[in-house]
């Protein structure tokens, strides 16, 4: 294995197993050598060479990086046109996330999972045993960053997003919040802070605070500088709509 796909694998934990693993089983057995590995890795009734799964309650970079690369594959197929641009923000994603070695390598990946045919509902009870609800969210940042890409989102992506965030149990509450990251009208600041305009004062600053302990980064530090780097910006925008709200309504 080169360092670059050492680096990597060492980054994954759940997602080598269950359906993940199974999705991504060609990409691990080019990554793999067993005659460098062999106290780390186990064979398969096939005689491939597997890794020893360790199980690990937290969510590693890595996992992470696969979580979002096969709900990546969802939304980009779901307009029936992949853009460039859309391509490209997941590319440079991916080389502040890891770098551009280890991108090209993640690209090569999506482009595989591209060619697969699977449901959502295959992969998010994984997904939901595994990783937090703030995790979670960060994937839905994720999404609905590249399905903004072009500028627009197309409603065939919405649909599938909204797909994504009910089977990872997400609360429409919070759908509506990060979605109004990147969907403009009258309201967006109130549902970034998942409230109504009618709202009261008290309500809404009591909403503030419920945001803002619910989005702070150090929720998510253990996903890697990049990662807390979407949450810290969800994290401003929290303030931002709060403030906006104020100077609204002079309190």
């Amino acid at each position: 294995m080169s360092v670059l796909g050492r680096i990597f694998i060492s980054g994954l934990g759940w997602a080598f197993a269950g359906p993940i693993g199974g999705l991504i089983g060609w990409w691990l057995g080019g990554q793999l050598d067993q005659s460098n590995f062999g106290s780390g890795f186990q064979t398969g009734s096939n005689g491939s060479a597997r890794p020893s799964i360790r199980r690990s309650a937290q969510t590693r970079s890595g996992d992470f990086a696969i979580a979002v690369l096969v709900l990546i594959a969802k939304v980009l197929k779901a307009d029936g046109k992949i853009l460039k641009s859309e391509v490209e923000y997941v590319k440079q994603y991916f080389i502040q996330a890891f770098g551009a070695e280890s991108a090209q390598e993640m690209m090569v990946l999506l482009k595989n999972l591209l060619e697969q045919n699977y449901y959502v509902y295959e992969v998010a009870p994984q997904i939901n045993r595994h990783m937090q609800l703030a995790e979670k969210l960060e994937l839905l940042h994720v999404l609905f960053g590249i399905s903004a890409a072009d500028g627009q989102i197309d409603p065939r992506e919405i649909e599938v997003i909204t797909d994504i965030a009910q089977q990872l149990k997400i609360s429409t509450g919070d759908f509506k919040s990060i979605q109004a990251l990147f969907v403009k009208n009258d309201h967006q600041a109130y549902q970034i802070l998942e409230i109504t305009s009618d709202a009261s004062e008290a309500d809404v600053k009591k909403a503030y605070h419920r945001m803002a302990a619910r989005f702070h980064p150090d929720k998510v530090s253990h996903l890697g500088p990049d990662f807390q780097k979407m949450a810290e910006d969800k994290f401003k925008a929290i303030n931002q709509a709060y403030q906006d709200i104020r100077a609204h309504r002079g309190f």
